[in-house]
């Protein structure tokens, strides 16, 4: 795979619908975001939302009255053409997936842009601990696990996670690697027992793809920005839109 490498010229290809695929290795060292857009209406309950859950949702820019620019993150940007592929929920639902969310903008949409995992990876590959997943489909697995978070009104839902296998060895560098990146939900919150978190079956994710495990690997789980799209499904607003798993939004800033 070719890959970006700069942020602009990810979200350039993003805006001219040319790269609909995973950020994940794409554009190295720049902080990438998940995306969640509601209606003003339904905001302050999801700000406190993931206020309460800041390892999972860690919040680095809100974007009000129906405002398309990240003025902190990328000042060039537009939040509603610049990610590879959008998810829209009408009440709890998904309807659909678009390449761009132009003509369906609302002026009263809020844009929620949450720290993501991808942002460490970086200083993981400078360190020969490089991701599994950037060796083969581009997308890291997601799990969904037992583990509930704090509710927020109507917003709750279970903890998603993502998964990097290790060796024990190297399982312990990139806990002391990631635990310095908290805008990128930080250290991991579990090593090495999937069933603690309710996790059955390791090659079956929830979302993006398996990876395979070798014999002296083990699992190791980070909280992840995927988590607010299960609590969406169950607060159920009219509208909302997201990013689709691993298709992320890339700034200009620096991890």
């Amino acid at each position: 795979m070719d890959y970006f490498k700069t942020p602009k010229d990810l979200r350039f290809a993003c805006r001219q619908g040319s790269y609909k695929g995973p950020t994940s290795g794409h554009a190295l060292g720049f902080i990438q975001t998940n995306l969640v857009i509601l209606e003003d209406s339904d905001a302050n309950e999801f700000e406190t939302y993931c206020q309460k859950n800041s390892k999972a949702c860690p919040i680095l820019e809100v974007l009000k009255s129906g405002n398309t620019q990240p003025k902190k993150l990328a000042p060039d940007a537009d939040i509603s053409t610049d990610l590879p592929l959008y998810k829209i929920f009408k009440s709890g639902e998904l309807s659909e997936e678009l390449t761009n969310i132009k003509d369906i903008w609302q002026a009263n949409f809020v844009t929620f842009l949450i720290g993501c995992s991808f942002s460490a990876e970086e200083a993981l590959l400078k360190a020969g601990l490089t991701p599994k997943h950037l060796q083969s489909t581009g997308q890291v697995p997601m799990f969904v696990t037992n583990q509930p978070t704090k509710a927020a009104g109507k917003f709750y839902g279970p903890l998603v996670v993502s998964m990097r296998p290790y060796t024990r060895k190297d399982a312990k560098k990139a806990a002391k690697i990631t635990k310095n990146y908290p805008m990128a939900h930080g250290g991991p919150i579990q090593i090495g027992d999937p069933e603690s978190l309710g996790i059955i079956d390791i090659n079956k994710p929830n979302y993006g793809n398996a990876v395979h495990l070798s014999d002296d690997e083990i699992p190791v789980f980070w909280a992840c920005g995927v988590t607010p799209q299960e609590a969406i499904k169950r607060a159920k607003p009219s509208i909302s839109i997201t990013h689709s798993p691993g298709c992320m939004f890339v700034s200009d800033q620096r991890a």
